[in-house]
């Protein structure tokens, strides 16, 4: 699902426009961004909790030559799945034949 798949499914299950929609999605994920620059995690309490954490400088590999490459320190966003996702996720619905 894209963003304006999502805006589409937020439209039709809260009888919002598709514009109002739009903006409800963009909102959230503005504030999510937001607070995660100004250091803070957002947790959503059974569905999951956004991060940053830092990562130090690495060496890589390139996809495109397969030549070692060195990939610089940073901030790298984190999201980890609450209990409600990891249960819904597990449950005989969404199972498949791999597991």
């Amino acid at each position: 699902m894209n963003k304006e798949q999502l805006v589409e499914v937020v439209a039709k299950s809260s009888g919002f426009s598709k514009k109002n929609a739009e903006k409800a999605v963009a909102h959230v994920l503005d504030s999510i961004l937001e607070a995660l620059l100004q250091g803070e995690e957002v947790q959503l309490v059974g569905f999951g909790k956004f991060d940053v954490r830092y990562r130090e400088a690495r060496t890589g590999r390139s996809r495109k030559t397969g030549e070692d490459i060195e990939l610089p320190a940073g901030k790298v966003p984190v999201f980890t799945a609450g209990l409600a996702m990891k249960k819904a996720l597990n449950a005989p619905r969404y199972r498949t034949t791999q597991g």
